[in-house]
Order: C-alpha cells, then structure tokens, then sequence
C-alpha cells in the first residue's frame, strides 16, 4: 500500500548502502522516485537514526525531454523508454513492500504540452503514481538534501542544483537563527511560489530570493545543437545561462571561507560531482570522496579548461565522464561558471545528493520515524 506523506520537515546525515539481507530494520520501508529531464532515479530506504541506509537503488537515463525544446511535447520515443524505467521501479517497490513512498517528476513534464497525459499513462501501464511538483517544491527538496553540508557560522547560504531542465538556486539568510540549529533550520523550510521573503517563526530563515532557471543541462545542449565549434559552444551556452541570472545576485558584498567569510555555496548535481571527480583525477567515481569536499574557483576551472582541451571525443573517454555524459558535462559546466561569474565565492562545497534524499528525509520525519540531531 502506497502512502502519502505531506509534512515536509527533517533532515539527515550521512547516507550509507547496505546489502537488503542485513536489514534488521523491522519497521516500514521508504521509496523517493525522481523523473527528470535526462534520467529515472529511485531510492528505496530504511531509516537509522539520524541518517538512512539504502536498501535498493535505480538510475537509468531515459532522455525524456528529447526534443522538448524544440517540438513543445514528450516524444513517443522517449515516452517508451521511461515506461520501461518505470516498470523496473515497480517491480522493485512491489518486491520489498514498500509502504511509503513519493514519487515526483520535473521540468520535462512540467514543460511539455502532454505531461499531464504521460502521468496518467504511467498510472494506467505501471501502477505508479507520479505527481509532477512545482518549481518551488523541487528547490525546497533540493535544499532539504543539502542542510547536512552546512558550514560552521554561514550566515549566507547559496543552493544550486543543476538539473536536465531546469536549474534550481536559492539563496538563504540564516543570521537570525542560532548556530547549533541553522542546518535544522533548513530542513523546516518552505518556499512561496509567488517568491515573496518569508521566514517561519520558529528558525527565522529569510528566503532572500529564489529561481527556477528553465535551463538544464539536457535543454541548453539543445538550444545550442547547431553550433559546431566546440568552444563556441560552450562560450555560448555559459553567457546565455549568465543572462538568465543577471538579476539573481547579492544586493550586499559577501565574502568567502578563504576570507573569513560567512557566506557558502552548495552545488548538488551531476556536473558538480562529475567536476570534483575530474579534479580528484578518480579512475572511477566514488561518492565517499566527492560528497562534502570543497572546490576553489581555479581548480574548477581547470577542470573545465582540460574538458575544453580533450574534445568530445576525449571527453567520451574521460573516466567518471563516459559516452553518457559527454556533451551534457559541458553544458551543465557552462551553467556552473556563469554562476561562479555572478556570485563572490571563491570556493564550492559539493553534494552527492539531491531531489531523492529531500525526498526520503521528509518522508521519514513526517512518519515520526526520523532523528532530527544526532544520538
């Protein structure tokens, strides 16, 4: 039995994966499905404490938004392969009896003229029902997964979250809220869809502003299909992305770490983890070294300045990148620089983790079955 959970609060430390047969956890499972633009994510977990195990685990590009921008619908294509994605989710949920579960999707389906259409699809050849959440929503969840990498005695917290449709920023004012409870805080956190200042009574978080770009990687790389010169392309698409947020900046100047500062930017996603694997030279990725580690501005540039340098045929090769991403890692780079452009940080602080985590952790503190602070 599939069941609805609303309360939107918690948080969670680290996430571990361990084998289903060492599940001494009696109580009920929890699942967190994420249908993006460029893949079919899901997560199914136990919870611990103050963190959470991973019991299963899927991701599969399904490509979704193929030539969304450019035909204004999901393709049937694509439409055919998620399905495919989907019935493997089912199948997985159904085999360990999960009992509370969300299952969302995002801008490629709150894009495309037939997005409704395709969730009642899913429902009718799947079982599964998907709900597609506003903008807003996703940046909360994107915010929600990231609390745990809250630095000490940030009082200015940037969130970015490069998805395959659509980029996510929200920037937080935590000044007003005592230390020992800010990363608490932010798990508690709601965003207005009219994207009016709001703060809660009980943390007193100022949203100071927040956007949803409706450019991911997936999207951009499309709109730029037909520029043939590599760096052209890339200079094209990172200035195209840098008009977008031209307006989305600080109205105070704020330092970063390597100046005392109290301000922070936390980049969750694909291109982020990617560019951190490149710059930690990994063979292959491994998430325990990626997820928390801090990136300077020039080492991230050199990372994209030797993915300018291999080509897209070196970029193919490349270790952590693969045929899968190739092209997409230059277009969510592009993304990463123009931010790095408009805002004063000279460091990043990376997260492997994102839209499912926010998932799982609200989930689990609205089931009354969640820690907030450590034992």
């Amino acid at each position: 039995m599939r069941a609805n959970v609303k309360n939107r609060s918690n948080q969670g430390r680290t996430v571990k994966k361990v084998p289903a047969r060492a599940n001494s956890y009696r109580g009920p499972l929890f699942a967190a499905l994420d249908l993006g633009t460029n893949s079919c994510r899901m997560l199914i977990a136990r919870p611990d404490g103050c963190e959470f195990k991973v019991i299963d685990a899927f991701s599969k590009p399904v490509h979704l938004g193929a030539g969304l921008e450019q035909y204004g619908t999901l393709a049937p294509s694509a439409i055919k392969r998620t399905l495919n994605a989907l019935r493997v989710c089912g199948k997985k949920l159904k085999h360990h009896g999960v009992q509370y579960s969300r299952l969302v999707a995002t801008e490629a389906c709150r894009r495309a003229r037939n997005g409704q259409s395709f969730i009642n699809l899913i429902q009718r050849e799947t079982g599964l029902e998907l709900e597609i959440i506003e903008a807003a929503e996703e940046a909360r969840l994107a915010v929600v997964s990231c609390a745990p990498h809250l630095g000490e005695a940030v009082d200015q917290l940037l969130i970015v979250d490069i998805g395959g449709g659509s980029t996510e920023l929200v920037w937080l004012d935590l000044s007003n809220v005592s230390l020992c409870d800010r990363a608490a805080a932010l798990v508690r956190l709601e965003l207005s869809s009219n994207k009016l200042e709001t703060a809660l009574a009980d943390n007193c978080v100022k949203v100071v502003d927040w956007k949803s770009v409706p450019m991911g990687v997936a999207t951009l790389k499309d709109m730029f299909s037909d520029v043939d010169d590599d760096c052209a392309k890339f200079a094209l698409m990172s200035c195209c992305f840098e008009e977008q947020i031209a307006e989305f900046q600080p109205e105070l100047p704020l330092k970063d770490e390597k100046t005392n500062s109290r301000f922070q930017i936390i980049g969750t996603s694909g291109t982020v983890t990617t560019v951190a694997a490149s710059h930690l030279g990994l063979p292959r990725y491994e998430r325990c070294k990626v997820d928390g580690i801090s990136m300077c501005k020039q080492e991230i540039e050199t990372v994209v300045q030797r993915y300018l340098s291999i080509g897209p045929e070196g970029r193919r090769k490349a270790p952590c990148i693969g045929s899968d991403r190739h092209e997409l890692i230059m277009s969510g780079s592009a993304i990463l620089q123009a931010i790095l452009r408009v805002w004063p940080s000279g460091q990043l602080t990376v997260a492997d983790r994102g839209l499912r985590e926010g998932l799982l952790y609200s989930q689990m503190s609205a089931a009354g079955v969640w820690n907030v602070r450590p034992n």
